[in-house]
This record gives structure tokens, C-alpha cells and sequence, in this order.
């Protein structure tokens, strides 16, 4: 039997995957209606059809990581949660922050041109807040990480705080606007291992640290 063939993706797909290799690489606000329909070979009335304006497309990509992020970050059925999981969630944000890495690196630009936009973020922060909230007091529950509510409400925040600023911090003040690799965000991740390591339990101390091992980048990389 001869192999199926792969479906074409449909235009309305190939927008939204474009433009996100273009905001991706230049920035939103380089980006225009017409820089994209270009890009792909079609007219920007083909690309109307689909999405009236820009904000319209930056609202179905923020769908995409929205629904990322909503999906790995909970805690796991059933059982306490291990270090695999940890790992399986700090690589998951990497993957997710990679991906849409437009979104950090533009953020206040993105939600000051679209209320709509940021009041769907706001919620979405709200509940990345109270799902990072049950995911540390899971570790505390497996013996991971030791700590009280007051300090798994800070981490949670701290935490939070660096993740979402982090692109802009790689571009203000490393300067890497253009050049936005991946082990220059796990860094970032890195970061919130270590504001979590006077926490981590002796039990657990050896396999954070490796974890840790894993995601450092020397400082003299990011500068």
C-alpha cells in the first residue's frame, strides 16, 4: 500500500504558524500584515479573509501558548509529584517560552495595544499563580522542598517574576535582541532553581543539583 500522503496545512494554519516565525525572528512590532501575506505568497486580501488585522493573529498564537501552559502545568493524578516531574515541568516551560519567545520579549507592548489581550492574560497569570501554588505544595507533600504557605506564596511569585521577564532582561541588558538562543532562556530557568535551593530537602539536594547542573550558563554568556 503506498503511504498516505500528509495533509496540507490549511491557509488559516499557515498564517498563524508564519507569522510566529516572523515575530519569533524580528520582533511584533517589525512585522506587518503584509510582511507576513508576502512571506507566505498570498495576498493580503487572502489574508484578511482569515484574520482582519495583526492583533487578531497575536490573540490566536497567545491561544496556543495559553493552552500549552494550561496543559503541563498541574500536578500529576494520583500520586506526589518527583523530581522527573520537575524536570518534566521546567523543560515544558522552556519548550513553551522557546517557542512563543515573541510574546515575553513584546509583552507590555502586546497587552497595551489590546485590552481584550490583556485581560485574557491577567487570567491566564492568575491561574499559572495558583497552579504553580499546588505544584510546590506537592513538592513540600513528597518531601522535596520545605516550606510554609508564606514561603510557597513568595517563591510562586518570585518565581513568576522572573520567568515573565526574562527575555526582556536577555535584551535590554545582555543585548541579544537578535540572537535569542535556547540556552540563553534555560538560564532563565536556572534562576528559579536557585531561588528555590535553600528549600530543597537533603533527601533531594544531590538530584536538584544535577538538574541544576544541567540548565547553568555561565553569566559571562549572557553579558
Amino acid at each position: 500500500m503506498a503511504p498516505r500522503a500528509t495533509a496540507r496545512p490549511n491557509t488559516r494554519d499557515r498564517i498563524v504558524q508564519a507569522s510566529l516565525e516572523l515575530f519569533n525572528a524580528q520582533g511584533e512590532r517589525s512585522v506587518t500584515t503584509n510582511h507576513i501575506a508576502a512571506h507566505l505568497g498570498i495576498s493580503p486580501g487572502n489574508l484578511y479573509y482569515h484574520f482582519p488585522n495583526k492583533q487578531a493573529i497575536v490573540a490566536e498564537l497567545f491561544a496556543g501558548y495559553e493552552a500549552l501552559v494550561d496543559g503541563f502545568l498541574r500536578l500529576p493524578d494520583g500520586r506526589v509529584p518527583t523530581i522527573a516531574d520537575k524536570t518534566r515541568y521546567l523543560e515544558a516551560l522552556l519548550a513553551g517560552m522557546w517557542r512563543y519567545r515573541f510574546l515575553h520579549r513584546d509583552l507590555e507592548h502586546l497587552l497595551e495595544a489590546d485590552p481584550a489581550l490583556a485581560a485574557r492574560y491577567r487570567a491566564f497569570a492568575r491561574r499559572c499563580l495558583t497552579g504553580a501554588q499546588a505544584i510546590y505544595r506537592g513538592f513540600v507533600e513528597a518531601g522535596i522542598l520545605r516550606m510554609d504557605p508564606a514561603q510557597i506564596e513568595a517563591l510562586t511569585l518570585n518565581g513568576w517574576i522572573v520567568m515573565t521577564s526574562w527575555v526582556r532582561f536577555l535584551c535590554t541588558v545582555g543585548g541579544h535582541a537578535g540572537d535569542l538562543g535556547e540556552p540563553l532562556l534555560r538560564r532563565g530557568i536556572y534562576q528559579v532553581l536557585a531561588l528555590e535551593e535553600g528549600f530543597v530537602t537533603a533527601d533531594s539536594r544531590d538530584a536538584v543539583r544535577a538538574l541544576q547542573a544541567r540548565l547553568h550558563v555561565p553569566l559571562s554568556e549572557l553579558l
